[in-house]
């Protein structure tokens, strides 16, 4: 519904994620502040939903104008880890620095089961970059970023998918392990841990009066994907028994 009128109006993808990242900064902040219940909770769990509005918006909007780019890609990936860790901080302290990046684990296990499963069936993940012409002092400043925080993440959980893979089906899984390796249900189950439901379940938390209470469901998350990696396990030594 958004995606249409701000095209019309020529609206910069990059300043829809700079402005959902400055809601979601400040609803950390009313949160950390504390004060009457509309201003600690109801606000900020508004704020957040709008700022997940706008969020998924901003890929929409870009790939709608043929305006994606690489800054915005990063942009937008940065920025989500900004509000992140403001969240878990105005939450629960200087526990919410180590608490982010487990939720950054999460959603790093979403990123790559959504990419193994469509590189098992054949299918592009990402398009490349419609538009260029990025600064590159920028681009490389994100691109550190990017390289300091999430690569590691990415090389470390990838690499023991694969090994896990590799300890169920042999050193040379066939394409067939790989697509079972990779069903939709795994994809299902991570996209929904992702940053919409994740700031949903806070935003509920922060109306109920019990912000800790989503902090402390991070962990059970972990254990949640942790039981999917053990089915689809099973799903490939299940097919080494037929």
């Amino acid at each position: 519904m958004l995606v249409d009128p701000l095209a019309r109006r020529n609206v910069d993808p990059s300043h829809v994620v700079l402005f959902h990242t400055a809601l979601g900064v400040y609803a950390a902040w009313l949160i950390r502040r504390g004060g009457p219940w509309w201003r600690s909770r109801l606000t900020p769990a508004l704020l957040l939903q709008i700022k997940t509005v706008l969020d998924n918006l901003d890929g929409q909007l870009a790939r709608a104008t043929g305006r994606t780019t690489e800054t915005g890609r990063y942009l937008d990936t940065e920025m989500d880890l900004v509000v992140n860790l403001a969240l878990n901080v105005a939450v629960a302290g200087k526990a919410g620095i180590p608490l982010t990046l487990l939720q950054s684990l999460i959603l790093t296990t979403d990123f790559l089961w959504e990419q193994d499963h469509r590189a098992a069936r054949g299918e592009v993940f990402r398009d490349g970059a419609a538009q260029a012409g990025d600064d590159p002092r920028v681009l490389a400043a994100l691109k550190a970023v990017y390289a300091a925080y999430f690569v590691p993440q990415e090389r470390v959980l990838g690499g023991w998918f694969e090994a896990r893979l590799r300890a169920v089906a042999g050193n040379s899984p066939t394409p067939e392990d790989r697509h079972a390796y990779t069903p939709l249900p795994i994809t299902a189950v991570a996209a929904n841990l992702g940053l919409t439901t994740q700031l949903a379940f806070l935003g509920a938390c922060l109306l109920a009066g019990q912000p800790k209470f989503y902090t402390r469901s991070l962990p059970f998350q972990i254990l949640l994907l942790l039981g999917v990696q053990r089915w689809r396990e099973g799903r490939v030594r299940g097919r080494g028994q037929d």
